[in-house]
């Protein structure tokens, strides 16, 4: 197996190597998603609309959950596989920008996925808005060749459509919901309808023929909605819709209850994830309650919570106080723009520590891949960029912990290394992070990181693959970098064993 970033800065993607095949892959033509573009930012308005007038979501989804009951679906929403004993399926989030990060996944995907039995996508199958039109070039294509069937958790950008697209596709090519009653004048609901983005009329005209590129049987399936259960093999995978806010609606909160019953192991799958960044999210249910309640109960035998939503992959084993271990996990590294882990502060939460804790990139990459995308905005390169062996020095240096990739040659952490560390949002020790903590970190995480895509290597994408058996689940995370060496032979950037009984 080659080397990951924990091994060797070769092993991260730095240095003059060989870029991969995947561009072979893309269309000839594709559309580059600008987050700092007010077009893109006036199309995706919905997200801010739920939160200043009323989150309609609940209700839609509630619609939607009711159309396809009435279509035939089964009313506990399980999909009752015949998987064996012992088998394996994928997990990758956030896919659908349809850029060079996207496609530079599938080589990879494709080698450690070729004896899968499913894949799930988890959260955002689609960006900007989740529109039909955009299906082609950044679901079917990129996995045209992976001959399996693929489920799917819609996120947020998803909705930005009231999910049509997406119940077009991965439910059995759901109607349109019919319009709904106008609502009274001069009301919050009025002025949310008034400015709300909905699809255009035309939308999915090609759908059909995009289809085409994955229209083997072998590759079809039909989800019962928004939000299902798996049973595969030993284990039940539950996968909840948290819409555009992270909020779960009563009736699906009452169905993931019930659901989550039974003494068979458990795997959620969220399009929001419940730890991330070194915070705890449990996520409300509507009515009263959280999801983590849920996860954490005994009688539900969850071992794992993997969420998508953060463009990147971390890992929080949390000890509960009955001895029992969940590996909440984030997997949102599966194409669109890398959110920064260098931000990460030195993590401290539900007694997890930095000696448990797991991230790709390592927060040193992350910190020199962002000196040099800010370098080259502000035509700053002198001054911005930092080398990887510059950035983990530094990034050891704020937090205070041992250099995660073993050093090569000692380097001398400068004052324009830590102003540029500063700069750029580097998390501190918590018990420093207020003193310390610049007023620019949240602009820079929150505006400029979506602008963040680039089009050469390193990309620091990555997809899990889960290996099921009787008696435990293996999780890993590989890495896909853009370069041949990570394309010919993913590199496992973190693994661990899930005890199931």
């Amino acid at each position: 197996m080659s080397n990951s970033s924990r091994d060797t800065a070769e092993g991260a993607g730095w240095g003059a190597v060989e870029r991969g095949a995947y561009r072979r892959l893309m269309p000839h033509r594709t559309r580059k998603i600008s987050w700092l573009d007010p077009r893109m930012l006036w199309a995706a308005r919905n997200g801010l609309l739920a939160s200043w007038f009323g989150d309609p979501t609940g209700r839609t989804r509630a619609r939607w959950v009711a159309q396809r009951a009435a279509a035939g679906a089964p009313a506990d929403k399980v999909i009752r596989r015949d998987d064996p004993e012992r088998f394996s399926f994928l997990v990758l989030g956030d896919t659908g920008e349809g850029d060079e990060p996207q496609y530079a996944v599938v080589p990879g995907l494709l080698k450690e996925g070729r004896d899968t039995r499913f894949a799930i996508v988890a959260s955002d199958v689609i960006y900007p808005v989740g529109s039909a039109d955009d299906y082609g070039d950044k679901f079917f294509r990129p996995y045209r060749d992976y001959r399996a069937p693929i489920y799917a958790i819609p996120g947020n950008h998803d909705w930005y459509e009231d999910l049509g697209a997406f119940m077009r596709v991965f439910c059995g090519d759901a109607p349109p919901l019919p319009p709904e009653p106008a609502p009274r004048p001069l009301t919050r609901a009025w002025l949310r309808s008034l400015l709300w983005h909905r699809p255009r009329p035309d939308a999915g005209q090609h759908l059909d023929q995009a289809r085409a590129l994955r229209s083997d049987p072998a590759q079809q399936a039909v989800q019962p909605g928004p939000y299902w259960a798996i049973d595969a093999g030993p284990v039940r995978i539950v996968g909840i819709d948290t819409g555009l806010l992270g909020t779960v609606d009563a009736e699906q909160g009452a169905w993931l209850r019930e659901v989550s019953k039974g003494p068979r192991p458990k795997i959620l799958v969220t399009g929001s994830p419940l730890y991330v960044d070194g915070r705890y999210r449990p996520y409300p249910v509507e009515g009263g309650g959280t999801v983590d309640d849920i996860v954490r109960d005994p009688d539900h035998r969850y071992v794992a919570a993997i969420g998508g939503d953060i463009h990147n992959y971390q890992r929080y084993p949390v000890r509960l106080a009955d001895g029992r271990t969940i590996q909440y996990v984030v997997a949102g590294g599966g194409g669109a723009f890398t959110h920064a882990t260098h931000t990460i502060p030195r993590v401290d939460v539900a007694g997890v520590t930095e000696r448990d804790f797991r991230c790709y990139p390592l927060r040193g990459d992350s910190l020199a891949f962002y000196s040099r995308l800010y370098g080259r905005r502000l035509r700053l390169r002198r001054f911005f960029t930092l080398t990887d062996a510059e950035a983990t020095a530094v990034i050891a240096e704020r937090l205070a912990v041992p250099p995660t990739r073993a050093p090569g040659a000692p380097v001398r952490v400068t004052r324009r290394m830590r102003l540029v560390a500063g700069l750029l949002g580097t998390g501190r020790r918590p018990d420093r992070a207020r003193r310390f903590r610049l007023p620019v970190r949240r602009i820079y995480t929150q505006v400029f990181s979506p602008g963040s895509a680039t089009y050469s290597p390193p990309f620091f994408k990555c997809f899990l693959r889960l290996d099921v058996g009787p008696e435990a689940v293996r999780l890993r995370c590989h890495a896909a970098t853009g370069n041949r060496a990570q394309e010919v032979d993913p590199p496992v950037e973190d693994e661990v064993t899930i005890p199931l009984v």
